[in-house]
């Protein structure tokens, strides 16, 4: 075998290691050559979630409506009408005249036990549930027998005698409504042997125990033909004419 010189393989190593990129081309501070002269790729940064603000809602109470001033001032309904009432039920079953003796009434003639009712609202001024009548004196104060009267709401007073009986709950001061039941026809006082009647008197309201004003001032026969007809008559002015000429009579109006 032919031998290689050693000056010849030392030359052989020395261009190896050049070739070959070894020790002998990084510089003294062992940084790589081109180190920081290419491209750089940033760090990636952690994934962020979007996220989305909501706006703050202050809770606020409704206005309430604003309402503009009126100049014109609230109207006033009209007082409701007066009603009335025949006094007697069922009204198709009574009858009455246009006259009476000695001074302005009227009998209604009816079955005895037939309703007596309130001709119009008001409140109850004097009941009288005793018959004291007796022949034998005849006493005018108390010819009617069971009796009630009632001072209407239109200022008129009303009076019912003869009476078989009167409700139990109807007292002084009980107010009572048109149409009201507050007794029952009968025969008391001087009607006994005359007939069921009802002695039906109108009068302005002088207070209590005026028995000879409360019996009857004006003649109801008109008023019971328009209440038997449902109309709506008042005697309430022919009454106050007839005070206006006889105050001297009425000693204590009521009212």
């Amino acid at each position: 075998m032919r031998r290689v010189p050693i000056s010849v393989l030392v030359s052989l190593l020395v261009g190896a290691a050049v070739a070959c990129g070894g020790p002998a081309d990084s510089d003294s501070s062992g940084t790589p050559p081109n180190a920081g002269s290419g491209p750089t790729t940033p760090a990636p940064t952690p994934a962020q979630t979007p996220t989305t603000s909501k706006p703050t809602l202050t809770p606020t109470s409704p206005s309430p409506p604003t309402v503009p001033p009126s100049s014109t001032p609230p109207s006033t309904a009209p007082p409701a009408p007066v009603r009335y009432a025949f006094p007697v039920s069922p009204a198709s079953s009574a009858s009455y005249g246009q006259v009476h003796h000695d001074y302005p009434a009227s009998d209604i003639f009816a079955a005895c036990g037939n309703d007596v009712l309130a001709v119009t609202s008001g409140v109850v001024e004097e009941v009288s549930r005793v018959d004291e009548w007796d022949p034998a004196t005849d006493d005018p104060a108390i010819r009617g027998g069971l009796s009630v009267t009632i001072v209407g709401d239109d200022g008129v007073r009303y009076y019912a005698s003869h009476l078989l009986d009167i409700l139990p709950a109807l007292e002084p001061g009980s107010r009572v409504a048109t149409g009201a039941v507050i007794a029952h026809v009968g025969d008391t006082g001087n009607a006994a042997g005359t007939g069921c009647h009802v002695h039906f008197g109108l009068s302005p309201a002088c207070g209590p125990g005026d028995w000879a004003v409360r019996r009857g001032t004006i003649y109801p026969w008109p008023y019971l033909d328009s209440w038997r007809d449902d109309g709506a008559t008042s005697p309430a002015a022919e009454i106050s004419e007839w005070l206006a000429s006889h105050a001297d009579q009425c000693a204590n109006p009521v009212g």
